[in-house]
């Protein structure tokens, strides 16, 4: 095999991929790149077993074939390449050349043939969404993460909800850790055929990986074919393995009863959390919210280093709330929201809060109280 590529139509690909190859997998293969070459073409695979990523890339190619190569260690070289034109070269069995006239290396490759193969079946019934759009939705579900023991699906997954109300199509994305839950909504403006209801649950890693492959224009295709999603652009797929379960029910987290509505300046109270967030830990990770008339009182202790109180004026003329929460959940979900002004709606100390932008509820963030 022999080509010679342009390093700027592959370096973004080749950074990218780092996820997928940077995992440990049953099969050490997968900590490489597949690389084919055909029709003055090459065509990049990666995988981690879970998710696997395929795109095809323009070259010049002198001689057709295929290897396997480390992803890392080919990232680094082509980034760090002083020329933008790269010879790739397969001088003898599964050694292969990278360079020019001045510079080269030469890295051992492994046997492609062990290399896990990624099927894009052609009976996926697709549908289109803007990819700017599924970008924001990941980016505001993804940001819930979980622990490295943790097992259940609906813990490491998002749920991708495909639902349908009163003959409008929605796509619905929550992910939660018991702690909190973020759902993002989004109704289709141009109604997309081939859209039936349907709930499945895709890893939160491998959604991490699909928002690195979305452009902030154009649209993207999506779809299902048994137990695979797929994620397809012009010249990129990616396909993840569905996780086996179901997501808890989340219909009647998302009823407001404004009655228990709190509107607070979003920049104000953003830079409030950031202050009383400072003498929290992982040890120490709660601060009291004390709601009483027209002033939020926030105070933070850890007897391990200080404590701290701050008060804040708001519209409020209820019984007094006082509950305990992770600042670092509103932060995150402050941040997310575009309006400027957040809802805080609350009705007690043992209910979770919902946290949306006064302009829309696209996105909703449910928070527990933790114990005082």
């Amino acid at each position: 095999m022999k080509f010679i590529v342009n390093k700027n139509d592959i370096i973004s690909v080749l950074s990218n991929i780092q996820g997928l190859t940077g995992r440990k997998s049953s099969l050490a293969i997968t900590s490489n790149v597949l690389i084919e070459a055909f029709d003055n073409k090459i065509k990049f695979s990666a995988t981690d077993l879970e998710t696997g990523y395929r795109g095809v890339f323009p070259a010049n190619v002198e001689k057709e074939g295929i290897i396997a190569i480390n992803a890392r260690k080919f990232y680094e070289i082509v980034n760090n390449f002083p020329t933008d034109q790269i010879e790739i070269n397969e001088e003898e069995e599964q050694w292969i050349r990278i360079g020019n006239e001045s510079v080269e290396y030469y890295i051992v490759g492994m046997n492609h043939v062990d290399f896990p193969e990624i099927e894009i079946p052609d009976e996926i019934d697709f549908f289109e969404i803007e990819s700017q759009t599924l970008k924001e939705m990941i980016e505001k579900t993804i940001v819930i993460s979980h622990t490295g023991d943790e097992k259940r699906a609906h813990i490491t997954g998002i749920n991708f909800d495909k639902h349908i109300a009163d003959d409008n199509k929605f796509l619905r994305l929550a992910s939660t850790d018991v702690k909190r839950l973020n759902l993002v909504t989004y109704e289709f403006k141009n109604q997309p055929a081939n859209y039936n209801e349907e709930q499945l649950i895709l890893p939160k890693k491998g959604m991490s990986e699909v928002n690195k492959f979305l452009d902030n224009e154009g649209l993207i295709k999506t779809g299902f074919f048994k137990n695979h999603f797929f994620v397809k652009k012009d010249n990129e797929s990616i396909v993840i393995r569905i996780l086996e379960g179901k997501f808890p029910k989340y219909d009647t987290l998302n009823n407001i009863d404004e009655e228990f509505n709190i509107k607070i300046d979003k920049i104000k109270f953003s830079m409030l959390l950031k202050r009383m967030s400072i003498l929290t830990s992982d040890k120490y990770k709660s601060v009291v919210f004390s709601f009483s008339e027209n002033k939020l009182t926030i105070t933070a202790t850890n007897p391990e280093i200080g404590e701290s109180k701050e008060e804040f004026e708001i519209e409020y003329n209820r019984e007094e709330i006082e509950a305990a929460f992770n600042p670092r959940y509103f932060l995150e979900t402050v941040n997310m929201i575009g309006s400027e002004k957040v809802v805080i709606n609350i009705e007690n100390n043992q209910k979770p809060c919902k946290v949306f932008g006064e302009d829309n509820m696209d996105f909703l963030s449910i928070i527990m109280p933790m114990k005082m």
